[in-house]
């Protein structure tokens, strides 16, 4: 029989993630053909004190990379002939209702027709009133909490602009909070973890960097860059680096929407837990399994998202009651995907699959709820996740 590890440790989290390591640029990205880049900062409202530090980051960029840089607030800049001379438009911080229609128009035509757009930080609070637009930068702002540290994580690490990042990244921001999740229509590269701020309203499922196809064209917006200290940052530079070769198209990035596929978890992995301890087995992938699962025992798994999720899949073992396996969105409390039953397998060491069809619906980290009789109810080995 399993001899059992005091309970009191029950309730503790699991460790912290380790700090992401940031990475000089890519010598290769300095050798990129030149280019041209027009940063755009007009504002119509708030208007944020890092917009020189920002326009002077992307010139030094420009320098350091081989691209040029023309700034300019003049809305005018916006029509074909001026329109076509540059690879990509950045709109850094700009707010409110900054171009008219026919200024509009012109800049859809250019990204449609293969141009590229990069918008930071409050380009997402601007021009509510253009459909198009909304599509453009992905999801429109919706509010935010005060300055402060937060976690983000890297959820694809393939683009150049988070190539250099670690799996999470700890930084002090203004993190905005957005009226729709971009997740699908675009590829999500970074988020925030909610639990690490005070102030997230998006459920747990809160993407701050993504990039999409647009047309023939490319767009690509990154929330972070309010204070003027991000600028100094080299995490954040080598992210716009990577953001404006993007967008200019001097670099190839798959920024599809995820659709389909399957993510399998070790169970002992968890993020979060109340109640739960790994457990060595031989016969279990790495040879351990989330065990000593009790009634009412939750595990968060934050690198695992609800989004789309359609089936689970569990590898289990029991050698008491059983019990089950409640899969859950965005908390230890939140909407039930699915569920499914374990059974008493016969020993800890005799693992099968458990599955079950996912029927609602519902984002931010997945969670399994366990529940059964008394004692020790069963073990999770692996369980996977296909969308």
């Amino acid at each position: 029989m399993r001899s059992l590890i005091a309970r009191g440790l029950a309730t503790v989290a699991a460790a912290t993630m380790a700090a992401a390591t940031v990475l000089v640029p890519a010598a290769a990205q300095a050798a990129a053909a030149p280019f041209e880049v027009l940063v755009f900062s007009k504002t119509a409202g708030f208007r944020h004190d890092s917009i020189p530090t920002g326009i002077q980051t992307i010139r030094d960029l420009g320098t350091a990379n081989g691209f040029s840089v023309t700034a300019t607030e003049d809305a005018n800049a916006f029509n074909a002939s001026n329109l076509a001379t540059y690879e990509a438009v950045v709109f850094l911080s700009t707010t409110g209702d900054v171009l008219n229609d026919t200024q509009q128009t012109a800049f859809q035509n250019y990204v449609n027709g293969g141009g590229g757009y990069l918008g930071i930080h409050a380009a997402a609070d601007t021009e509510y009133g253009w459909a198009y637009y909304g599509q453009l930068v992905g999801a429109w702002f919706s509010g935010h909490p005060a300055i402060q540290q937060a976690t983000v994580r890297t959820e694809d690490n393939t683009h150049p602009a988070t190539s250099h990042l670690g799996a999470t990244w700890s930084r002090s921001d203004e993190w905005y909070n957005y009226g729709t999740n971009p997740r699908s229509t675009a590829r999500v590269l970074q988020s925030l973890d909610e639990g690490s701020y005070s102030g997230g309203t998006m459920n747990g499922d809160h993407p701050i960097t993504w990039c999409h196809p647009q047309g023939s064209g490319r767009s690509f917006y990154t929330g972070l860059g309010h204070t003027i200290q991000s600028y100094a940052e080299t995490g954040f530079r080598s992210l716009l680096l990577g953001g404006i070769r993007y967008a200019a198209g001097q670099v190839a990035a798959d920024c599809s929407p995820r659709t389909g596929g399957s993510t399998t978890v070790e169970g002992e992995a968890y993020t979060s837990n109340s109640g739960v301890q790994p457990a060595n087995h031989g016969p279990a992938s790495g040879g351990r399994t989330v065990g000593y699962i009790d009634n009412g025992d939750w595990a968060g798994y934050a690198s695992v998202n609800a989004s789309g999720a359609k089936t689970f899949s569990a590898r289990v073992s029991s050698a008491g009651p059983g019990g089950t396996i409640r899969v859950r969105a965005g908390s230890q409390t939140g909407t039930v995907l699915g569920t499914v039953n374990v059974p008493n397998t016969g020993s800890w060491d005799t693992f099968r699959t458990v599955s079950t069809t996912l029927t609602a619906t519902g984002s931010g980290p997945i969670f399994l709820t366990f529940s059964g009789g008394s004692g020790s109810l069963f073990d999770v080995d692996t369980f996977t996740i296909t969308r």
